[in-house]
């Protein structure tokens, strides 16, 4: 009995050293692929101009609902399923996990493709406004098929709590897109780079067929589920059957896909409806598709940076929510989602801080656009929010409860399209941040209700809240007043200044949360 129960603690410390390991390896990935973006965009802004950047964009709404079909709810099933299993000691389902789900993503993918392809002139003009976006959207479709491969072997891999094969591909993905659209513009333009539409397009095809060879290669190269067991498997575990696998994978994924679909039918109609409202307010097209590319294409990619760290917590906190539960163990729920939803608090907080203080600057020396300098500045107080959001929603995920996710993004996403309508014609690009700000509010207020309703976690308002709200503005106030100071009397070159002065901020903000005991080691523990 002594063994046993040394084992099952050994267990249980193994299980938290691997979501510590997977978030820093996840987020490390996810910082690198960020930095590569930001390059990337700020090549693509100044290679392509605005108005084809915000064109290029518009195809990405169609991407998002094809990708929710055929992988986003299929990812999280496999990623539950195969969490449930592990936890209940039963390894020899995973593999047949896998490969149901493998052939249920791609068959659907391929479907799509097909239809995508035979009405991208219809969709083009119809649907997004913008003819000339037909070309890209067929070159797109080449991509689905092998996004539904990485997909599920991803959400195999979050299911083992293994994080270094997607963060890997993440790294191998993007990479891979850069090269090409780089290689393709030197050679097409012999020296003078000019990068279309079709090209970036080309690119992420390319990126997402290297990054599906790769996580087929890593199938046969990685451990296999019985050898991460501590415990071993359990002698009495049994197979299940293909269709209880086909069942329960429809069972999850069905509605967690239809109901993403929804919400990225309405985050479609929000980028649709931007540009035709902004032409509403007075602008013209090409001025109308530049406001839209700056937003989507140059301050909301800053926004989304930090999201490193919380999508890295987020994706393993479903499995450990949903491993958890299938053990009955709601003391480790309720842990797991207070050390969660603090520091996404404090990620948020300091975030907000840090672009509020260098937003004009990112826009003036990184992309030479002002307007993404001010609209950053703006966004930056969605960053509490959205960080909480995508926490929030990863626990509920993990609980089984995705239709509260749903009603949560359906109530906020058309309330927003609904004030959008209503105040962009009359105020322009004001009207749009109201309205995302009054949206993001909704969903957030109304995923912590939920949340609250099934967890139960102590909350520390001072730590999660007061601390480090204070700690960030007085370190912003300080720190702003030191970089125009130095601004004025050094020659060195602005970005690197820029840079090294976001780098000290962060650095001082981690040691006043240590010595405030805002960060404390037991919550890594």
């Amino acid at each position: 009995m002594e063994d046993k129960a040394l084992s099952a603690a050994s267990a249980r410390r193994i299980n938290k050293n691997n979501i510590f390991r997977g978030t820093i390896i996840l987020t490390l990935a996810g910082f690198i692929t960020r930095v590569i973006g930001f390059f990337y965009k700020i090549f693509l802004s100044k290679t392509m101009g605005t108005e084809w950047l915000g064109i290029y964009q518009l195809v990405f709404p169609i991407y998002g609902i094809c990708f929710t079909i055929f992988a986003t709810g299929l990812q999280t099933a496999i990623s539950r399923l195969v969490a449930g299993e592990m936890g209940r000691r039963n390894p020899k389902n995973t593999g047949r996990i896998l490969v149901i789900g493998l052939f249920l993503s791609v068959s659907s993918a391929l479907i799509i493709s097909i239809l995508i392809y035979m009405n991208a002139e219809l969709i083009a003009g119809r649907f997004l406004l913008e003819p000339r976006s037909a070309p890209a959207l067929k070159l797109l479709v080449a991509a689905f098929p092998f996004c539904g491969i990485t997909s599920c072997i991803n959400g195999y891999y979050y299911g083992l709590k293994k994080a270094a094969v997607p963060a890997s591909t993440q790294l191998l993905e993007q990479a891979v897109r850069v090269i090409a659209v780089y290689a393709l513009a030197m050679y097409t333009g012999k020296g003078d780079l000019k990068v279309t539409c079709e090209m970036a397009v080309i690119g992420l095809v390319l990126g997402e067929i290297a990054s599906c060879g790769y996580n087929l290669l890593s199938l046969f190269t990685t451990k296999s589920p019985e050898k991460l067991l501590i415990l071993g498997p359990d002698p009495g575990a049994q197979r299940i059957s293909r269709k209880i696998i086909l069942k329960d994978l429809l069972g999850m994924s069905i509605p967690l896909s239809a109901n993403r679909l929804l919400i990225n039918i309405l985050h479609s109609l929000e980028a649709i409806l931007i540009p035709s409202m902004l032409q509403r307010y007075g602008l013209g097209t090409s001025d109308s598709l530049s406001t839209f590319g700056v937003i989507s294409g140059m301050s909301v990619p800053f926004i989304m940076f930090p999201t490193a760290v919380i999508n890295a917590l987020a994706v393993l906190i479903l499995p450990t929510v949903s491993e958890a539960q299938a053990l009955n163990n709601d003391r480790l729920i309720g842990r797991t989602a207070h050390v969660a939803i603090k520091y996404s608090l404090i990620t948020g907080i300091a975030s907000t801080g840090l672009f509020l203080v260098f937003g004009m600057d990112f826009g003036r020396l990184v992309f030479h656009n002002m307007k993404a300098g001010f609209y950053l500045m703006i966004l930056s107080w969605l960053c509490p929010l959205i960080y909480l959001t995508t926490t929030l929603g990863s626990i509920l995920n993990g609980l089984g409860k995705a239709h509260i996710i749903f009603i949560n993004s359906v109530t906020g996403s058309g309330a927003k399209l609904v004030l959008m309508a209503l105040l962009i014609p009359r105020t322009g690009v004001t009207g749009y941040f109201i309205a995302l700000m009054a949206g993001q509010l909704i969903i957030t207020a109304m995923d912590t209700i939920s949340v609250i309703r099934y967890v139960r976690f102590p909350f520390d308002a001072s730590a999660s809240l007061l601390k480090p709200g204070i700690i960030v503005a007085l370190t912003g106030f300080l720190i702003k007043r030191i970089y125009e100071y130095i601004q004025k009397i050094t020659q060195i070159n602005q970005a690197l200044l820029l840079f090294l002065f976001c780098l000290l901020f962060c650095v001082i903000c981690i040691v006043l949360f240590c010595i405030t005991h805002t960060v404390v080691k037991k919550d890594i523990r």
